[in-house]
């Protein structure tokens, strides 16, 4: 149990991730914490990062913060997602020993399994066989990050936790149409359809004050808009997915991965995890998920009720589906006592509800 006084740094405290964690903190009662946004810290900066925790000299450290993507950014900026992960790791953990933190948790994600690893994955599948490639160089940087943990705790008995998530969404996601991942990217194009089916000009153009495409700002004509969301495969009558539709994934509410993160920061620690009698002591990180899988066919379905588009949804099968099949085990988690208690229905409303006051709101 870490004390209630505590100081908690988490980094990338405004994002996805991050924001959940932050809100779940602050709910079970701990009221110092140190958020700093990029502008503010440059955590891809040694300097400035062990600047700061000379300064603030945290006793918590909750590493959310990374470069993140879909599927095309994880394709086009292969040398920004090893470089820039496996640099904030490295500066982030190692101030973290250097100013001795009582307790530190890394956040990972579910594709460092194998592309090929018998399902649901449970952790002791991590390094038995090759990577997906599409996003191999994140996964890379992920791997790096967890045994950076798990060797600190080894050879200096620093008490370092790393829980490997599965796909997130929530509040605060991207919603960028190339660069997000694949559940907010599906609603924005959706809501967008379902706009132009509607001819609903002012909510497009509120969405693009919020979040801009391609340079189109609100006072373009609605043939200028039409003309630059066609190029990604939206319109009135249909809108054009990545894929087949076929692989499955899971999904986690963000604000439940949340409140996972907290537990484990209340109530494990890294001796739980590993077995001292072992000769060789590997995979004491922790999945996080629902254990539940959905095809993106069915979800990007759900989606369209959801928004109420009634044009047609199209799979473009020249684009990469990644791997096909990517669910966790969660049976670690589960007898750790947590659960999830979002599902993917519920949890596709909450985000559109959230998505939709983010926008009207401008």
């Amino acid at each position: 149990m870490i004390p209630k006084s505590s100081k908690i740094y988490v980094a990338g405290h405004t994002g996805l991730v991050g924001s959940a964690i932050w809100n779940s903190l602050q709910r079970h009662g701990y009221a110092d914490l140190i958020g700093k946004t990029h502008q503010e810290l440059d955590l891809l900066n040694p300097n400035a990062v062990a600047s700061f925790f000379d300064e603030e000299q945290p006793d918590v450290v909750v590493l959310a913060a990374a470069h993140v993507g879909g599927i095309w950014a994880n394709s086009q900026q292969r040398a920004d997602f090893i470089y820039r992960n496996l640099q904030i790791q490295q500066t982030v953990i190692g101030e973290s020993f250097r100013h001795q933190v009582k307790k530190l948790l890394f956040l990972g994600s579910s594709c460092i399994y194998p592309r090929n690893a018998t399902q649901p994955i449970k952790e002791n599948e991590l390094l038995t066989s090759e990577l997906e490639y599409t996003n191999e160089p994140y996964a890379i940087a992920k791997i790096a990050g967890l045994k950076l943990c798990e060797s600190f705790n080894l050879q200096y008995g620093t008490n370092y936790i790393a829980v490997m998530p599965t796909n997130l969404y929530g509040p605060n996601d991207n919603f960028h149409l190339e660069h997000s991942h694949v559940l907010p990217a599906m609603m924005r194009k959706l809501y967008l359809a379902k706009c132009l089916e509607d001819d609903d000009f002012e909510n497009i153009r509120k969405d693009l004050t919020v979040r801009p495409i391609d340079g189109l700002r609100a006072t373009d004509t609605p043939q200028q808009i039409v003309v630059v969301l066609e190029k990604y495969g939206i319109s009135e009558k249909r809108v054009t997915l990545w894929g087949t539709g076929m692989p499955m994934r899971e999904f986690l509410w963000s604000e439940d991965l949340a409140d996972a993160c907290v537990h484990v920061l209340e109530n494990v620690d890294f001796s739980d995890l590993c077995d001292a009698r072992q000769s060789e002591i590997r995979n004491c990180h922790i999945n996080i998920g629902t254990g539940v899988e959905i095809s993106l066919w069915e979800l990007a379905e759900k989606i369209k009720r959801c928004v109420g588009f009634t044009g047609e949804l199209c799979w473009d099968s020249s684009k990469p589906d990644g791997v096909i099949r990517k669910c966790t085990d969660v049976s670690k988690i589960h007898g750790l006592g947590w659960h999830h208690t979002i599902d993917i229905d519920e949890g596709v409303s909450k985000l559109f509800s959230w998505y939709k006051s983010s926008i009207l709101s401008v």
